[in-house]
């Protein structure tokens, strides 16, 4: 799959989302776009690009970008980071806000809302050190359809077995005729909004934890360049950032850098925190 058409789109996926598509990724143009083709009465991915081109619909612009981005998520995904939150963030971070008694996290490119429910359940078992306090989760995510999904909180059997442990699921998940639906305690803790990425992060306000996995790796240097200045600039001296286990910051930004001895986790460069266990 090549010529203008082809090189329209790939122009058009970077402006709008910062996602790169190269030639090379024809055949993921072609799998994530013939749903679309076949809906819109279209004979090829090929005539739904040109369609694209030639008249740019919207509404059609909006599904095509949804669908090339990838919603791949699981509650507690890859384990680790999560951990980390709970013995080498929380912590501290209790421990010097005890004066103003609150916490916000934001969690960027959230998908279908398993990570920030995660983060709420870890709040939640945390609940005797944060009795009085002020816990936001703010999760956002440039697909309005997959915010929705994530905003519902129902999943079915295989996304909640995928991550969760039998007591968790127990604890915070009730059957509903579609699958599981997430308790309303944690829903919430979670406020869910349609944000991208590339808009900055201009009133979303301080966040004190940043959660932004396994989605720069998609971006090209420049964006990512973009993004991690302005979370940077959203984060407080003493503020930590998960990056996936597959990103780094190296070549990228000076603003931030990794935490010694903790894989995935950052700070404003020259600021330690504290590794309690």
């Amino acid at each position: 799959m090549t010529g203008p058409d082809f090189d329209h789109f790939c122009r058009l996926i970077r402006q709008r989302s910062g996602l790169v598509v190269t030639p090379e990724k024809a055949y993921l143009v072609a799998s994530r776009l013939s749903p679309i083709a076949r809906a819109e009465g279209l004979a090829s991915v090929e005539a739904l690009l040109a369609v694209i081109r030639s008249s740019s619909p919207e509404p059609l612009i909006q599904r095509c970008v949804d669908a090339m981005a990838t919603h791949e998520s699981y509650f507690f995904r890859d384990a680790t980071p999560f951990e980390q939150l709970a013995i080498n963030v929380l912590p501290p971070l209790i421990e010097s806000r005890q004066a103003q008694r609150s916490l916000r996290v934001w969690c960027a490119a959230c998908s279908s809302g398993q990570e920030p429910y995660s983060v709420a359940m870890i709040l939640q078992e945390m609940a005797p050190r944060l009795a009085g306090w002020k816990l936001e989760i703010l999760a956002t995510d440039m697909s309005e359809p997959i915010i929705e999904k994530a905003r519902a909180g129902v999943y079915n059997d295989f996304e909640v077995k995928r991550g969760l442990s039998p007591e968790r699921q127990a604890r915070w998940f009730k059957p509903v005729p579609d699958g599981w639906k997430v308790s309303s305690v944690l829903q919430q803790m979670v406020q869910f909004r349609p944000h991208n990425l590339l808009q900055g992060t201009t009133g979303l306000g301080m966040f004190d934890v940043i959660f932004c996995r396994n989605v720069l790796i998609y971006f090209d240097v420049a964006h990512k360049r973009q993004i991690l200045d302005q979370v940077a600039r959203a984060m407080p001296s003493d503020g930590a950032l998960f990056l996936g286990s597959a990103e780094t910051v190296l070549g990228v930004t000076t603003d931030i850098e990794s935490t010694p001895g903790i894989r995935g986790l950052y700070r404003k460069a020259g600021i330690h925190l504290a590794k309690t266990a």
